[in-house]
């Protein structure tokens, strides 16, 4: 074999090696591409979008009890957890006169002690509104003064929540809301916006406004200074024919996905959106629930809530 003839042979096996390599990589690369591509149909399901942010549970009106008078508590009728109504006794308490007196007729026995407790009566402590004890903060036997709070009334516990100026005006009373207690994230409670301040603060440099939402129902684990996951839900549709945001593909003004006709060619097709949640996004019309739908790297998980969450710069969703 000259030379000449052995390089030629050298180099067609060369030559077809590396093609050999070319497609090899083109159909890998295909079929990697293939993976990353799927075809849905669109789902009939709701929409949510919610302003997120955090909170503390508090008591929306928080009344400390203070006595009148300086003196003796003889006797506390109010424990913590206990509702109360307006007008009801929740402690006795002798002035400190009376509180004198009574240790000196103790002493000179028991009808000498009963004919001064009738004569001279303990001082009844009344509470001047309907709701619960959240703070017992005395004993029977203690000295108290009139600036001591003996008890702390809450005439019920709110979410106290901080949203940023950017987004207070998507918060509007009467709004639906979900509440997370951060010690029982298992545990949803819908809630509604009952205040919005008037008045902003700046915490951390960012001006936030705080806004009251009432529990619907208060589970007996509430308690006060618990922090809080909140969602209010700014707009909500729901039996909407749904498919996933990445689905949708945007030229200038024009909205369009890729599908698969009943021939299975890939077409185009305009559609006409509404209401997203950056996750999902609703069809108005184009689109029907039978229709094949390709999604290029995405997967198509319909919920409602993300975890996550900034205390002071809520995201909207």
């Amino acid at each position: 074999m000259t030379k000449n003839r052995r390089n030629a042979i050298v180099t067609l096996l060369f030559l077809f090696a590396a093609s050999a390599f070319i497609l090899c990589s083109c159909a890998t690369k295909e079929k990697n591409g293939s993976e990353k591509t799927k075809v849905i149909n669109p789902v009939i399901g709701d929409i949510v979008l919610t302003v997120m942010t955090t909170g503390v549970v508090e008591p929306q009106n928080r009344l400390e009890i203070k006595p009148s008078i300086s003196g003796r508590i003889e006797e506390i009728l109010a424990y913590e957890g206990d509702k109360v109504k307006k007008g009801d006794i929740l402690a006795w308490m002798s002035s400190t006169e009376r509180a004198a007196l009574i240790d000196a007729a103790r002493s000179q026995g028991q009808e000498t002690l009963s004919y001064w407790e009738e004569v001279y009566k303990k001082t009844p402590i009344i509470s001047p509104i309907d709701g619960e004890v959240i703070v017992r903060s005395v004993e029977p036997g203690q000295t108290v003064t009139t600036s001591d709070a003996i008890l702390v009334l809450s005439d019920r516990l709110v979410i106290s929540a901080q949203f940023d100026e950017t987004d207070i005006g998507r918060v509007k009373i009467g709004q639906e809301a979900f509440i997370a207690l951060d010690s029982y994230p298992d545990l949803e409670i819908n809630g509604t916006v009952d205040h919005i301040a008037y008045e902003s603060e700046i915490v951390n440099n960012v001006t936030i406004y705080n806004v009251d939402i009432v529990p619907k129902d208060a589970p007996e684990i509430f308690r006060s200074g618990m922090s809080v996951t909140v969602e209010v839900v700014e707009k909500k549709m729901t039996g909407v024919i749904t498919i996933p945001a990445d689905a949708v593909h945007y030229d200038k003004e024009r909205q369009f996905v890729m599908m698969k006709d009943r021939r299975g060619r890939t077409i185009e097709r305009d559609i006409v959106t509404g209401l997203s949640d950056e996750k999902n996004i609703e069809i108005i019309s184009g689109l029907a629930a039978e229709d094949n739908v390709i999604v290029k790297g995405a997967e198509y998980l319909p919920k409602r809530k993300n975890s996550g969450v900034n205390p002071f710069m809520p995201s909207r969703r």
